[in-house]
This record gives structure tokens, sequence and C-alpha cells, in this order.
């Protein structure tokens, strides 16, 4: 063996035996993560007394150092899951989360602290900031794939945090709007992935605002009226069923009967004439149908429904007309035979 192959020995048996301090910026500990501290200063923000590490966890906080009070907060509630500073390093969490744009994240660190503490003194504040982060989602903010990747929005998952802040505080002074803003979430799903708006669930959460907050006229109007309007824009797009048209009808008339004064009344009995014309077109359309293959009785049935839904519409006047010629054509048309019952039934 040569000089240098020796000597190329002894230093890699000195590099693999000498214990070096091996400089890893990124540390992993369990319920914590990963974190980034620098060499020489591995676990100094560690502190031995709960008071004292969530003190750590609001200095950092305050300095924006968001990193450090998300780990320094998250070892107090770790740690120490019966101090009473946990309230308040949970609420940490959620605010470096926020503070770092992981909304998300923290909607759902804030749920945590809301419903093991009730009786938080900052309770309001808490809501309102999850009801901030909600009308993010709703403006389109994307959620996150295992809560890293940007994915998707979704206007259901959106509905489903209004929802969780109405069951926070039902009497709260944003209750009122995210439970309509529910109703908005899933009208306004179509945006999104070709889905189509979920008018039902609207509907229902609208009627739900109109009838929790009934007290609140100004709440239950702006429900009542865009119940109206949901099954208004679902019978737009469902052809051929006349029960959506006659739902909405029947919710403009409502709101129309329960606030007159309201200056949306006069757009209601605007809305019910047009939706009684589309109803009459609606039922002109299926007895055309009707009369296409010859089954005239049919056909004068939904004709006949034309006339009485609306009197004065232009199809109105084509059904009767259409009433008239049929009645001539079932009169002409000769009864069929009547087949003989057989004793038995043919096997």
């Amino acid at each position: 063996m040569n000089r240098s192959s020796v000597r190329f020995l002894f230093l890699t048996l000195f590099v693999l035996l000498y214990p070096f301090r091996s400089p890893a910026p990124f540390v992993y500990r369990p319920g914590e993560g990963r974190s980034y501290e620098p060499v020489g200063g591995e676990g100094k923000w560690q502190m031995t007394r709960a008071e004292d590490q969530l003190a750590v966890a609001q200095a950092a906080f305050d300095k924006k150092a968001y990193a450090l009070a998300l780990k320094a907060a998250r070892r107090v509630v770790r740690v120490w899951p019966q101090a009473d500073y946990v309230p308040q390093a949970q609420y940490l969490v959620g605010r470096c989360l926020e503070a770092q744009g992981n909304d998300e994240k923290a909607f759902a660190e804030y749920q945590k602290l809301l419903e093991k503490y009730p009786k938080l003194p900052n309770y309001e504040e808490v809501l309102k900031r999850q009801y901030e982060i909600a009308g993010k989602f709703l403006g389109g903010k994307w959620f996150r794939l295992w809560g890293y990747i940007p994915f998707f929005p979704s206007m259901e998952r959106t509905a489903d945090m209004y929802g969780k802040i109405v069951k926070n505080g039902p009497y709260s002074d944003i209750a009122p709007q995210s439970q309509l803003k529910i109703g908005t979430a899933y009208e306004t799903e179509k945006v999104f992935w070709f889905k189509s708006p979920d008018y039902h669930s609207a509907v229902k959460a609208y009627e739900l605002a109109a009838d929790r907050y009934h007290d609140r006229p100004t709440v239950a109007a702006e429900a009542l009226y865009r119940a109206a309007n949901a099954y208004n824009k679902q019978a737009r797009t469902a052809e051929y069923d006349q029960t959506t048209a006659g739902q909405a009808i029947a919710s403009y008339a409502e709101f129309a009967a329960i606030y007159p004064t309201d200056p949306r009344s006069a757009d209601s009995a605007k809305n019910i004439a047009l939706l009684k014309t589309e109803q009459a077109r609606g039922n002109y359309q299926i007895a055309k149908f009707y009369e296409k293959y010859k089954k005239w009785k049919g056909a004068m049935v939904y004709y006949n429904e034309v006339v009485v839904e609306d009197p004065n519409s232009p199809y109105a006047a084509q059904a009767r007309e259409r009433i008239n010629v049929l009645k001539q054509k079932v009169q002409s048309t000769p009864a069929p035979a009547k087949t003989p019952v057989p004793a038995t039934p043919p096997k």
C-alpha cells in the first residue's frame, strides 16, 4: 500500500470517528413539525415551565418571528395540556398560521380553541377571525391538498366553514350574515370546476336564516328574498319542471305580503309575472310535445294550463286556438274498437 493510500485511509477514519457537531438547521420534532434552528441555537427556545414557554411564543409573535412563535406555542399545548396558559397558546397557533397565509389550518386551530374553551374572553374576536378567513374562500381562495399544496376552491367546504361559525355563535353579530353566506356559497358553486349551483341547499340556508332571525326584519327580509331568487334561478335551468317556478312564485308572493313597504316588493310582482309567463311557455311546450305524437287529450290538458296560469300571455292566445282545433280532432276521431277479453289469459 503506497503512502497516499495510507494517508487517505487515516483521514477517512478520522472523519467517521471524530464526534463532530453536525450542522442540521432543520429539526423535526413529533407534534411540532420541522423547524429551522441555526447551529448552536438548538433547543434554546424550549422552557421548562408553561408560563415561560408562552412568554417565548408571545415575544416571537410580537417580533413577527412566526415560525418560532408557532413551535413555542404548540409546545405549550402539547407538553402542558391542562395549564391555564393553553388557551392563549392555542390562540397564538391560529394567529401564526394566519400570518403565514395558511388560512385553512388557522381556521381549524381557531375551531379547536372555540370548541374547547367556550368561555374564552376573546371568543367574539376569534369568531370574527374565522369569518374573515371564510370570506377569503368565498372569494375564490384555493383550499390545500394535504394542507400544503394549493389544489382547488370549494364552495361546499366554504359553506361548511360558515356553518361552523353559526354553530359557534348562533346569536352573535356575525351569525346572520354567516347563515346568508352559506346560501351564497351554494349558489356560487358553478363558477368553479363546472359544477352546477346547488340551489336546493341555498334555499334551505336562506329559509333557515329567515326563520332563525325572524326578530331581525332586515335579515329575515333579505333571506326570504334571496330564497325566492334562488328558486327563480333554478326554475330557469329546469326545463319542463313547473314545480320550482311555482315555489318561486309562492316565495315572492310571501315576501310581498310580509314586507309590502320593501322596495323589492315591486320587483317581486314583476318576477311573479315573468315566472307565470315562463310556466305558460313550459306547459305550451309540453302540449306541443303531446300534440306531435297525436295525444290530443293530453295536449289539451296542458294547453288549458297555459290559459289558466297566464291568460293574458301570447302563449294563452295560441293555446286557445290549439284547444279549438284539438276539440274538433277529438270529436272526429272514432273511438278505438274494444278488444274482447278472453275467458282465460293467453299462455
